[in-house]
């Protein structure tokens, strides 16, 4: 069973004087309109989940969903008004200053939308600015830094200032930082919003490598669900302070649990996001000669498929038969919308 690294049990965030009066009168029956009668705003409202070592969290909401009071939360940039949250078995709340930035020093590492480099320091000093506030030698520093530099493909640029860089780059350098530390845990705000959407794609595909390699704990906070569908492993969706849903892409696409996810899912192309694993029927009998695998995203088979008379035979990594996908399932799924058991 995979390790919890972050646990979030019925956390709440209530803006106001007396906000933990009411959350206590509430008995955490938080409705967030007599909350704002009373001269309080709900931020977070019972909110509990885990995300296991390795793992990429993606928590998406619109504008004042709550997605970074959550993330905020979290990280204690803000202290929450109920609830507990525990880092690798810590309880964050009951922690002291001194400790807390030790945790954040040693395991935390955090990105977001503005790049905040320092203007007058190079790509190489700016990466290693977060080693040498914990006191490693300048030498060293730099040598870390550069690793960093390569990283996330910024050879030849080390000696850049921020300003002769383009904002991908700049985020490249912010996100190269915060690896310095060499954080087991790193919280991501909204990190390629402010890109155009190429340099954001690019930004995108580069994360990934990153984290196939790094596999770091990851909670990374968007509004886009296009983004959150492409880089999570699960995807939490908020709502005015509530988490509507928090299951994998294809769950959520195949299966929202509420109006307001469904809304979210109705224009996502289905064979974009979907693998042949999410769809397949378990059935193993009248299969032809082909062969898919339950990785491959349905877009990249679907063709082959369709053209077969026989149900496809479905295969794991190590080419054994684990189910079967006919053309009637490819085309249900990709223009029924739901989950077919055809």
């Amino acid at each position: 069973m995979a390790e919890t690294v972050i646990k979030c049990e019925n956390v709440y965030k209530i803006f106001g004087s007396n906000a933990k009066k009411m959350l206590q009168e509430s008995n955490g029956n938080v409705d967030a309109k007599t909350f704002q009668k009373n001269g309080c705003i709900v931020g977070v409202n019972n909110a509990s989940f885990e995300v296991s070592k390795g793992e990429m969290l993606v928590v998406m909401g619109l504008s004042g969903s709550g997605k970074s009071t959550l993330l905020r939360c979290i990280s204690r940039l803000t202290d929450a008004t109920g609830g507990k949250i525990f880092i690798e078995g810590q309880d964050l709340l009951q922690l002291n200053n001194k400790e807390l930035i030790e945790l954040r020093r040693n395991k935390m590492g955090m990105v977001f939308q503005s790049f905040a480099l320092l203007p007058h320091k190079t790509v190489v000093e700016n990466i290693a600015f977060p080693l040498q506030i914990k006191g490693i030698k300048t030498e060293d520093s730099i040598s870390k830094a550069m690793d960093m530099v390569k990283l996330v493909g910024l050879d030849g640029r080390e000696n850049y200032f921020p300003r002769e860089l383009s904002g991908g780059q700049q985020q490249r350098v912010g996100i190269a930082r915060s690896l310095a530390v060499e954080p087991d845990i790193w919280f991501l705000d909204e990190p390629f919003s402010a890109l155009d959407p190429l340099i954001r794609k690019e930004m995108q595909d580069e994360f990934l490598r990153l984290q196939e390699k790094l596999q770091k704990t990851i909670m990374f906070i968007t509004h886009d669900f296009d983004e959150a569908l492409k880089l999570a492993d699960r995807i939490a969706i908020m709502k005015d302070g509530i988490i509507e849903q928090l299951d994998t892409p294809a769950n959520i696409v195949l299966n929202p649990a509420t109006e307001y996810v469904r809304k979210f899912t109705e224009e996502v192309p289905r064979e974009k996001v979907l693998l042949i694993e999410d769809v397949m029927d378990s059935s193993k009998e009248n299969l032809g000669d082909l062969k898919v695998s339950k990785d491959e995203v349905i877009e990249n088979v679907a063709e082959k498929i369709l053209t077969q008379e026989k149900s496809v035979a479905v295969i794991d990594n190590n080419n054994n038969v684990i189910g079967s996908i006919n053309p009637t399932k490819i085309i249900n799924t990709v223009f029924g919308g739901r989950k077919n058991n055809n």
